[in-house]
């Protein structure tokens, strides 16, 4: 066996036992869902030195103050908005691309925007390399969404919110499902919000703690 195609089988078993380990004994079942994650390798989201770590059961940094969530906090929300093949998703937050990758597996298009440039780029470049087509990267403010592609089916944010950004829920479908962490910038609350005609209804599900939500509808960024 050569070491390209040792270290391929050496990620391959790290992603079945993350699988296996992290996510489906935590209570994760859909088999979509698991299924996304054994096909997505999570080490390429990473750079070469945290790549050892890319399948443990912690968040990762990737630069510009951001992290790669843990993976089972990437599969609850994956679970929680339950997707289907039909649906137009947002993602607040590309960081490293992971969870977009993820939702590629699950649903038609994915729009995901991020306001760090680097990243952007970066998440599209791992995106071309795995030919992941039906992603597409935006830089701006994600706590406005992103207007020109909505409405959608679901939103997922993956920064933590002091309240849950109006703009946000104004670009859900009827029966849309907006799924994020709200709290303080330390620790927060994973909330989902479905969108009932006019109104929403809304239930808490774990603590969690996420980097914050920076933007007009989200936190200051605070003065370097």
């Amino acid at each position: 066996m050569d070491q390209d195609t040792e270290e391929r089988f050496s990620f391959q078993h790290a992603r079945t036992r993350m699988v296996e380990d992290q996510i489906r004994r935590r209570g994760v079942t859909d088999s979509a869902v698991l299924d996304a994650f054994l096909r997505i390798p999570r080490h390429c989201f990473v750079s070469e030195q945290y790549q050892p770590e890319a399948y443990q059961d912690h968040p990762l940094p990737i630069g510009y103050g951001q992290t790669i969530s843990q993976p089972y906090i990437v599969a609850l929300m994956t679970e929680q908005v339950n997707l289907q093949s039909s649906d137009h998703v947002l993602e607040i937050g590309t960081g490293s691309g992971y969870q977009a990758a993820i939702l590629s597996c699950l649903c038609e298009r994915v729009d995901t925007i991020e306001r760090v440039t680097p990243l952007a780029n970066q998440a599209e470049r791992i995106f071309k390399e795995l030919k992941i087509t039906n992603v597409h990267v935006h830089v701006g403010d994600g706590t406005l969404g992103y207007p020109p592609a909505a409405p959608y089916d679901a939103i997922l944010v993956t920064a933590g919110a002091p309240q849950v950004p109006l703009p946000l829920k104004e670009q859900l479908k009827n029966k849309g499902r907006l799924i994020l962490p709200v709290g303080d910038r330390w620790t927060q609350v994973l909330q989902i919000w479905v969108r009932e005609k006019g109104d929403f209804i809304n239930e808490s599900i774990i603590p969690v703690v996420f980097v914050p939500l920076l933007g007009k509808c989200g936190w200051e960024e605070k003065p370097q």
